[in-house]
Order: C-alpha cells, then structure tokens, then sequence
C-alpha cells in the first residue's frame, strides 16, 4: 500500500495542521511516512503546499514525482490547479469552494470550477460555510479531511486520536470544533468511493 497526497492552500488555511493530523494517524498505525518541506508559510496569504506519502514499506523520497499523486487535497481552488501535473489518472481532486482572492488577476470561480470539473473525479465541497455553521471558519480544512478520508488509507479512529492528540494544548470545546468538523465533512461525502466520477458535494 502506497499513497501520495499533495496539500495546497495558502498560509494561514492550516495545511500544516492536515499533514500533521495524517502523520500522526499514520505513524499509529505503524505505517511509513514522508513529509516533503512546506512553502509560503512566511507570508500569510501565500502560496502553501506539501506533498505526504504514506506507505506499509519504506519511502525513499519525500516529493512525489508528475502523475503519481492518488489525492490533491486543496483549501482553495485556484491552489489545486498548480499541482494538476501531480496526479495520477485516477487520482482525486477535493477542494473548498471558497476562494481566497490574494490577487488582482484573480480568475473567475466558474472558470476555476470549470477546470477542475474536467477530471471526472473530483468533490467541490463548500467547506467554508460548513465551519461557519458548526462555529469557526478556521476549521474548514477539518471539514475537507473529513470528506477525503475514505480516500486516504487510514482508519478514522486513528485521524480522530490525531486530532485530540494535537489539540490537546487547546481547549475542549476546540477539539470538539474540529473533530465536528471531520465528522460533517465525512457526512457530506459519504460514500465517496461509491459517487458517480465528477460528482459535486454543497
């Protein structure tokens, strides 16, 4: 087993804190894991990403080569589409709907959704307005793991102990925030792996 994930956003969207939650689920499940360094965190606003690879044998290489990426995993959609050479043919595209405009060309979303619709599978799911309804806008990038996590091959017990084990520093009620996030993100997409290729998730 073999998976390659890319991460993309922009600072302060919390990539970092999705491969972290990936890293510790996987390394509790006694998998291998390599992280590649991440971008853009010095100018919040800026382009972020990182590669995660996760295997049952040892990984020599922590950057995922063209075509090899089984998930790009994105908070913002324009951010996706940099890292389209990255995935395999089969591989899934999952994004916010929510654009983060940090630019004067910025394009149309239509024209974004339009290109991403192109691979057939592929989830927009509007993760952003999810959070707001649960309590925090920050906590969309749990809402979008949540709707990934029947692609990646890790249990949900284990994403779930990730996420109290990482906010542990934090309050309760934000840990429940967050792991409210994964469980509404997982709802919105059950059955993924069942969902006809290019289906779209409001």
């Amino acid at each position: 087993m073999k998976t390659n994930i890319i991460l993309s956003g922009v600072g302060g969207q919390g990539i970092l804190t999705i491969a972290a939650v990936l890293d510790t689920a996987a390394l509790s499940e006694n998998l291998f894991v390599k992280q590649s360094e991440v971008h853009g965190m010095s100018q919040r606003g800026g382009a972020v990403q990182s590669h995660v690879r996760i295997s049952d044998k040892e990984i020599f290489s922590d950057l995922i080569p063209e075509g090899k990426a089984d998930l790009i995993l994105s908070v913002e959609p324009m951010e996706l589409l940099r890292y389209m050479p990255y995935l395999h043919k089969y591989g899934w595209l999952v994004t916010d709907s929510e654009s983060f405009i940090n630019t004067s060309n910025y394009p149309e979303k239509e024209d974004l959704f339009d290109q991403i619709r192109k691979h057939p599978y592929h989830l927009i799911v509007n993760a952003t307005e999810i959070a707001k309804k649960i309590g925090n806008s920050k906590v969309a990038n749990m809402v979008l793991l949540g709707a990934a996590s029947a692609i990646i091959p890790l249990s949900e017990s284990s994403i779930l102990e990730a996420i109290k084990e990482l906010f542990q520093h934090k309050s309760e009620r934000i840990i429940k925030l967050n792991i409210e996030a994964f469980n509404e993100g997982k709802k919105v997409a059950e059955g993924i792996t069942n969902l006809p290729a290019g289906k779209e998730i409001d």
